[in-house]
């Protein structure tokens, strides 16, 4: 018999499950607690119930991947391409975070202290570091942040692919921008 918590709970999952595939289509701004509501089957009241404002349905869409993203950051890798790859499969796990941090939230540049977008900018710092060591040559900054930023765009771009297909053409096109 399902109690009243675990049916919160399996609400609070379908709408959650709703909202990342309604902000990958559309993007965040273009989606409401009402498009949300309809996808679910539920009053909008019912999903500002358990997610209001708007933002906490995001905040708690992000979780997860952050916490893969420093756990990536914090494991060793042998070299470079092998770093590229392990982020690429991270990139295409968490395809529509992606899309919501880079193209919804973004303007990670010019985040004021203490704001999400300071949190993005600090956490593609690591990965650039993470791609490139700590001292690049000129050529080796620009290369690693070509290499970052075409799986960023593409993962974004692609999101109508399959995710196997994405990830193994875009880990084998960023190794070659890294190297070439």
């Amino acid at each position: 018999m399902m109690t009243t918590l675990d049916q919160g709970n399996e609400t609070r999952s379908r709408i959650l499950a709703a909202a990342r595939d309604l902000f990958a289509q559309r993007g965040y701004a273009a989606v409401s607690l009402a498009d949300i509501a309809a996808a679910v089957g539920l009053t909008k009241t019912a999903v500002a119930y358990h997610f209001h404002p708007k933002d906490r349905l995001a905040a708690e869409i992000i979780a997860p991947a952050a916490d893969d993203l420093i756990a990536l950051l914090g494991r060793e890798f042998p070299d470079g391409p092998a770093f590229l790859r392990a982020f690429t499969s991270f990139a295409v796990r968490h395809r529509a975070v992606i899309r919501l941090l880079t193209e919804d939230i973004g303007g990670a540049d010019n985040a004021p202290p203490g704001s999400p977008g300071e949190a993005l900018r600090e956490f593609g710092r690591e990965l650039f570091t993470k791609l490139a060591g700590p001292d690049p040559t000129p050529e080796a900054r620009v290369r690693a942040w070509a290499a970052l930023g075409s799986v960023q765009s593409a993962v974004v771009k692609t999101m109508d692919l399959p995710a196997e297909t994405v990830e193994h053409a875009l880990a084998e096109a960023a190794v070659a921008i890294l190297h070439n």
